[in-house]
């Protein structure tokens, strides 16, 4: 994985100071469905197959894009294609994002409940969630039931686990120590 965290680094560092050329959320939408696109495992194998043109993978993965690309995303996708790095465009992407929240100094932040949680419970959580990390925070919620109850909050590497399932492994520790 570090191999290709270092290979995406450049690539997503240059896509960035083209993007704040212009406009940032524009570019960050059109990167995530880029992302996206070159993770799908049929592109993938059409993408490595010795017959198929560079062109050929350039023009399959423009079609695919649902979002109009202009003159320097092309350019950029057929960068990667020429390069073998195509591959490396949902990293470039998460880098990109990375880049994107600190300039913004925000975050992502990745929460996960044991219930579906209604926008204003949501929007509660996020506000204290806001002061406890002291940044702009933009979630994305899952459900799993297997926390039995409370959440699990990911910003970055920290970790909140307010989970029932995580309080019952606590318990679990203690009392086997």
């Amino acid at each position: 994985m570090a191999e290709i965290a270092t290979i995406a680094r450049p690539y997503a560092e240059a896509l960035f100071r083209v993007a704040l050329g212009g406009d940032l959320e524009a570019w960050s939408d059109l990167v995530s469905e880029m992302a996206q696109v070159a993770a799908v495992p049929e592109l993938t194998a059409f993408a490595s197959n010795p017959r198929v043109t560079d062109a050929q993978v350039a023009d399959t993965f423009m079609a695919a894009m649902k979002s109009p690309m202009n003159a320097e995303a092309k350019n950029f996708v057929n960068a990667l294609v020429e390069n073998g790095r195509l591959s490396s465009l949902p990293e470039i992407g998460a880098q990109f994002q990375a880049l994107k929240n600190a300039q913004q100094g925000s975050a992502d932040a990745e929460i996960v409940s044991a219930f579906a949680m209604t926008d204003a419970q949501v929007a509660e959580l996020v506000a204290s969630l806001q002061k406890k990390f002291g940044r702009k925070l933009n979630p994305t919620v899952t459900v799993d039931q297997s926390l039995i109850g409370g959440v699990r909050v990911v910003v970055g590497d920290e970790v909140l686990d307010t989970s029932v399932r995580a309080k019952l492994q606590q318990m679990q520790i203690a009392l086997a120590s």
